[in-house]
C-alpha cells in the first residue's frame, strides 16, 4: 500500500477545524455523519460524539481494509477495462504466461514465483464449475478461492486435492442444492463475487511452454453449461462504483460503502456494521469525505492514521520473531479469523491474497539479524542457508525482494526479483555446501552475480515463501514455532 502525507493533512485539518468551531460555528448539517446523526435522533438513538465517531471510524478502517483492498483490485482486474491492470471479465479466466514484474502494481507484495491464472467469479445467477487438468507429479499447482471478505474458503491442487484432473463447484452464499453428478467437491463463498487464483510452478524460463499447457487445461464454466442445461436468467447488470488501488487512502469510506453492497451481513460483523451505519457508512449510504464538517474530517483522518498504525503494529508484534523474520499464520477462512478484524487487516496489508500456512508459509522482514532496518542505499547484506538448513518444503521455496515503501517488485538491471530453489543448479555454493545470497543494489561482481538478489536504493522489504511446507521435523509449522528457523540477514561490514 502506498504511503500518503496523512500527518500533514491531519495537522492542517485539525487547525482548521478548531478555528471553525471556535470562531465561526460552521458545522455542516447535511453531510453523511450529520445525516446519520439526525436519523439516529429521530429513532431515539444516542448519536455518536466526535470522540465516538473517531473510535468507530478507526474500528471501521480496520474491519474494512481487506474488503476495500479486494474491491479495488476487483475493479482493476475484472470491471474497468481501461484500468491498465484489467485481466478478464467475470466468469472468464486469464492465463498469464509470465511471472509478475515491477510493472504489476494492483496487488502489493506480488508473488513472482508462479505464473498466475485469475478468474473473478459472479455467483449471483448460478454456480460456477472450475475444472483442472492432470498435472505431472513433479509440478506444484494450486487454486485458491478467496471471497469479498478475503476469506480463503477452498483449495484445489497438489496439496489439497492432488494432481489428478477434476471438476469442482463454487457456489454463492444463497445457493441451496445437492452436489451435481461429476462434481468432486462444493465450495461455498460468503459473497456473490469471488476470486479464483491459480498458481502453477515454473521450473525455469525454458519451462514456460509446459506451464502454458497446464494453464490451457484450466476451465471456467457455468453449472448449466457443465450440465448441458438451459441457463437461468442473467443477474442484473451492476454499475460498480469506480475504485483504484491508488485511490484507497483518499476514498476509503466511499469505497467501503460500495464494497459492502456485496458483503452479506454476518453474525460476527453485525456489531461493527451497526456502528458504521451510525456514522453514515454502509451499503445503502453515500459517504463523501469532502462533504464532512472540518471537525469530522479531522476525526476521520486521525482514525485512519491510527487504525493503519495498529495494523502495522500487529504485523510486527502479532507474529513470532525469529532471527529478524516475522513468521505467523494469518490467512484463512471465516472460522480461522472468527471476527478478528485486526489480524485480517494485517494479513491484507502484509500481502493480500496470501495462502493458508499449510499451503505456503511466509517469513517476512524489514530488518537484519540485529533488528536494524534494511536499507539498500546504506548497506549490503547477505543471507546464508547452511548445507543442511534449506527451507523444508514438499514443493519449492523462494526469497523475493520488494521496495520497502510500496511493497512492489523493483526494477533492476538483471530483471531478477527473487531467488528460488529451482535456481539452485545455476547458483554457486560455498565449500561447505551452504548457499549465500547477496542482497545489495549494485552487482557483487561477475563471479557472484548468480547469487545476487538486487535491492532498491532505499528501504528493503523481503518475503520468503515456503510452498507446501513439510509437516514433519524439521518444519516451519506451526508457523513461527516449528523446528526450522530461517537464518538472519547479515549486514556486510
Amino acid at each position: 500500500m502506498k504511503t500518503t502525507r496523512i500527518p500533514i493533512l491531519i495537522a492542517a485539518t485539525l487547525l482548521s477545524a478548531v478555528t471553525c468551531v471556535a470562531f465561526v460555528g460552521c458545522d455542516k448539517k447535511d453531510d453523511p455523519i450529520s445525516s446519520a446523526k439526525q436519523t439516529d435522533e429521530k429513532e431515539g438513538i444516542s448519536a455518536p460524539s466526535i470522540e465516538e465517531t473517531k473510535a468507530i471510524a478507526e474500528e471501521g478502517f480496520i474491519y474494512g481494509l481487506p474488503i476495500v483492498m479486494n474491491y479495488a483490485v476487483m475493479n482493476e482486474y475484472a470491471v474497468n477495462k481501461d484500468s491498465g491492470q484489467f485481466k478478464a471479465p467475470f466468469n472468464h479466466i486469464l492465463n498469464e504466461p509470465r511471472v509478475f514484474t515491477y510493472k504489476d502494481t494492483a496487488v502489493i507484495t506480488p508473488n513472482s514465483d508462479t505464473p498466475y491464472s485469475l478468474a473473478w467469479l459472479d455467483l449471483r445467477a448460478e454456480p460456477i464449475v472450475l475444472s483442472v487438468p492432470a498435472v505431472e507429479k513433479e509440478r506444484y499447482f494450486s487454486v485458491m478461492l478467496c471471497d469479498g471478505n478475503t476469506y480463503n474458503y477452498g483449495y484445489m491442487g497438489s496439496r489439497a486435492t492432488g494432481n489428478e484432473p477434476g471438476d469442482y463447484l463454487v457456489v454463492g452464499p444463497d445457493w441451496k442444492g445437492e452436489k451435481p453428478e461429476g462434481i468432486k467437491e462444493v465450495f461455498t463463498s460468503t459473497t456473490p463475487f469471488t476470486l479464483a487464483a491459480y498458481r502453477t510452478q515454473l521450473f525455469n524460463p525454458a519451462d514456460m511452454p509446459n506451464v502454458i499447457k497446464v494453464q490451457d487445461g484450466y476451465k471456467v464454466q457455468t453449472l448449466s453449461s457443465f450440465l448441458k442445461q438451459p441457463a437461468p436468467p442473467a443477474a442484473p447488470k451492476i454499475d460498480f462504483y469506480p475504485a483504484t488501488t491508488a485511490g484507497i487512502k483518499e476514498n476509503f469510506f466511499q469505497y467501503l460503502d460500495a464494497a459492502l453492497e456485496f458483503i452479506p451481513p454476518s453474525e460476527e460483523s453485525k456489531e461493527i456494521r451497526a456502528k458504521l451505519a451510525s456514522i453514515g457508512v454502509g451499503p445503502d449510504k453515500t459517504f463523501d469525505f469532502k462533504e464532512l464538517s472540518l471537525e469530522h474530517k479531522a476525526a476521520i483522518l486521525l482514525a485512519m492514521k491510527e487504525g493503519d498504525e495498529k495494523v502495522s503494529k500487529w504485523l510486527s508484534d502479532g507474529t513470532k520473531k525469529v532471527n529478524g523474520w516475522n513468521i505467523g499464520s494469518f490467512f484463512g477462512d471465516k472460522e480461522f479469523y472468527n471476527g478478528d478484524w485486526l489480524m485480517r487487516a494485517a494479513a491484507a496489508k502484509g500481502g493480500i491474497y496470501g495462502n493458508d500456512a499449510v499451503e505456503a508459509a511466509y517469513p517476512l522482514t524489514r530488518v537484519d539479524e540485529n533488528g536494524e532496518t534494511l536499507d539498500g542505499s546504506k548497506h549490503n547484506y547477505t543471507l546464508t542457508f547452511p548445507a543442511d538448513g534449506f527451507p523444508p518444503v514438499n514443493a519449492f521455496w523462494s526469497v523475493t525482494m520488494y521496495d520497502g515503501k510500496t511493497q512492489y517488485l523493483i526494477e533492476n538491471p538483471i530483471n531478477r526479483y527473487l531467488i528460488n530453489s529451482p535456481m539452485l543448479p545455476e547458483m554457486k555454493k560455498n565449500e561447505d555446501g551452504s548457499l549465500t545470497i547477496y542482497i545489495q543494489k549494485d552487482s557483487p561482481g561477475a563471479d557472484k552475480e548468480s547469487n545476487w538478489l538486487p535491492a532498491p536504493d532505499d528501504l528493503i522489504y523481503i518475503a520468503m515463501r515456503l510452498y507446501w511446507p513439510k509437516t514433519e521435523a524439521p518444519s516451519i509449522l506451526p508457523a513461527g514455532e516449528g523446528s526450522w528457523k530461517p537464518p538472519g540477514i547479515v549486514k556486510v561490514k
